[in-house]
């Protein structure tokens, strides 16, 4: 996409969507506040152009010599999610209470870097071109990532604050990981689905 505002809404379209990093950004924001969830803005923006650089230097080049390196790439995706969601329920809000939580940088750059959504802004979002043609559409991608991943935050924020007794961080940290589950199963799915064909 060569025009910044069909760029714009298409990113913003796809960062909108519940995935893997929002759900632990607003689990996060539910269990440690606004201000405490912020450290982990850069871990999600690192992730993803971590993810998205490689993708297109390396696995782009890779795909078109070598069809299975995509759905290697998901199933790997998949695996992490798994691992992410069974260690979010095992925890289920310890951590949060105690103050450090399972809601680490660490865990948020990740998955980050396995979400699939990365696939999508690599190779159906950014416009292809040089360094020079990229550089402002990198900028207007990392502003909106950062807005919405505060707006992740905060609405996890808001649910907690409002549902009183009903949200505690062992329900938040199941529910996330239930959630991770689910998309894992899904980019499973499809990455399983496309070696079928």
């Amino acid at each position: 996409m060569n025009d910044p505002l069909a760029f714009a809404l298409a990113v913003l379209a796809l960062l909108a969507v519940p995935g893997p990093t929002n759900t632990l950004l607003a689990a996060s924001g539910a269990t440690a506040g606004f201000r405490r969830s912020l450290r982990l803005l850069p871990a999600e923006l690192g992730g993803y152009w971590v993810a998205i650089g490689v993708l297109l230097l390396v696995i782009g080049l890779l795909a078109a010599a070598h069809p299975f390196v995509p759905i290697l790439s998901k199933l790997v995706a998949s695996l992490y999610l798994v691992y992410s969601a069974i260690s979010l329920w095992r925890d289920a809000g310890r951590g949060m209470m105690e103050g450090a939580g399972p809601i680490t940088f660490a865990r948020v750059f990740t998955t980050t870097l396995l979400n699939p959504k990365a696939l999508i802004f690599a190779f159906a979002i950014f416009p292809r071109g040089d360094i020079a043609t990229l550089l402002p559409f990198a900028g207007l991608f990392s502003v909106l990532v950062v807005i919405v991943a505060q707006g992740w935050i905060v609405l996890g924020n808001a649910i907690a604050r409002h549902a009183a007794g009903l949200v505690t961080p062992a329900r938040i940290a199941r529910a996330a990981a239930l959630a991770l589950a689910v998309f894992a199963l899904w980019i499973g799915g499809s990455a399983l689905a496309a070696a079928l064909s």
